[in-house]
């Protein structure tokens, strides 16, 4: 091992990971949400919030709009 090193030698290379950071957030959800993504996590295998995640993704991806009705 070296003593020192030079770091302007260094080949550096962008994080191919950086695309898929996730940020913590506080979010409320209700109760019968939560508790059936819990049921298909139970099914599926995969934790809850992962599934919640991945559905919100896919959302994003296709762009796709809730459909909302006030009364």
């Amino acid at each position: 091992m070296r003593e020192e090193y030079n770091i302007e030698e260094l080949n550096p290379r962008k994080n191919p990971y950086t695309n898929r950071l996730k940020k913590p957030i506080t979010i409320n959800i209700d109760v019968s949400t939560i508790e059936y993504f819990k049921e298909l996590s139970t099914s599926s295998g995969i934790p809850y919030q992962t599934l919640i995640n991945l559905y919100l993704t896919d959302c994003a991806e296709t762009k796709k709009r809730p459909s909302l009705s006030w009364g």
